[in-house]
């Protein structure tokens, strides 16, 4: 299978995981690079040895060796680069969450069919094996009937009101940079319980503590879905909290901590499953991949099978998570309008 070779737009600190988890992969290598100083460009690219670096963004989209790009730009502008992507006949995997609300969503996934390129969210976590062993868990009832979930994923960063973490204009707050990853594997499981690939809540009850910048320092939202199945998600970017999931079901109930960036450079991560009234048993999963490198496999196998949409984070999965994102949003008193 030929390898796809990627172009970077923008060089945060996640374009420098991504990087690496290219360089680690089966199917990817870097080919480009671009930022808005071409300095920066340039020493992005001779950190990770990127033939190609440019000082715009739209030069980019213009070079021809460059199959598929990677977007990690600011939230807001997520959207606009998604189209101007797909307009330049590139397939794209965009940083969380696709877009600011659903209604940009509806048109990233519009542009990416009508000029027929795959699009597909970059959720790593739903590449790792750690969810493959989920979802054989849950599918197979290894819990029962799934009552409630409690997914959170939480943190303190400092107080820098310019920062991308807490700045409005940034599209900045918990929800949307963290809450995210509870809403999906919320979603996930409560579909999976009742044979659905995913669920969309029927019901969304949020709130958050709203910090000097307008933005969610913390938050929490509960989450009914259909077979009477609740999740409690919470989330922060002002508040450390304990980070993991946890699955109540009629037969028993499993956690897994800390699972939202689980092993980055490989290694083993364990699910604890308890049966009513047993002792606790371990789950160990054992990988030597890079975290990263999952994910770009993932979107490789995709596009080779001639796929416009990813099987491990499905776009349709995707327009249902900002439907709910925006929905938490609302219920807490979070705009970004203005």
């Amino acid at each position: 299978m030929r390898k796809v070779r990627w172009g970077l737009l923008a060089t945060g600190a996640i374009a420098n995981s991504f990087a690496k988890g290219v360089l680690h992969s089966e199917y990817g290598e870097l080919q480009a690079v671009a930022s808005r100083q071409q300095s920066t460009a340039d020493a992005f690219a001779h950190t990770y040895t990127i033939p190609k670096a440019y000082g715009t963004y739209e030069a980019l989209l213009q070079d021809p060796n460059v199959d598929a790009v990677y977007i990690s730009t600011p939230h807001p502008q997520h959207v606009q680069w998604i189209e101007l992507a797909a307009r330049a006949g590139k397939h794209i995997l965009c940083e969380k969450p696709l877009t600011m609300n659903y209604e940009q969503a509806l048109r990233a996934a519009a542009c990416a069919r009508t000029h027929d390129v795959l699009l597909m969210e970059a959720f790593m976590v739903r590449c790792h094996p750690l969810i493959d062993e989920l979802r054989k868990l849950i599918t197979e009832k290894a819990l029962g009937h799934v009552r409630l979930i409690k997914a959170t994923f939480s943190f303190h960063c400092d107080y820098d009101p310019s920062s991308r973490l807490l700045n409005k204009s940034l599209g900045g707050g918990g929800i949307l940079d963290v809450g995210c990853y509870t809403t999906s594997l919320a979603r996930l499981i409560a579909g999976l319980a009742i044979g659905q690939p995913f669920s969309d809540p029927l019901q969304v009850l949020g709130a958050a503590g709203l910090i000097e910048t307008g933005v969610d320092g913390w938050a929490a939202a509960t989450l009914k879905f259909p077979g009477n199945i609740l999740a409690q998600v919470n989330c922060g970017c002002q508040l450390h909290q304990e980070n993991g999931l946890y699955v109540y079901g009629s037969a028993g109930r499993l956690r897994i901590p800390n699972c939202w960036v689980p092993a980055i450079e490989g290694g083993a991560h364990s699910i604890f499953i308890e049966h009513n009234g047993l002792p606790e048993k371990e789950i160990i999963i054992q990988t030597n991949r890079w975290l990263y490198s999952l994910e770009v496999d993932a979107f490789a196998r995709a596009l080779h099978a001639g796929l416009r949409s990813v099987p491990e984070v499905p776009i349709e999965d995707t327009l249902g998570n900002v439907k709910t994102l925006e929905l938490w949003l609302q219920q807490a008193g979070v705009s970004y309008a203005d």
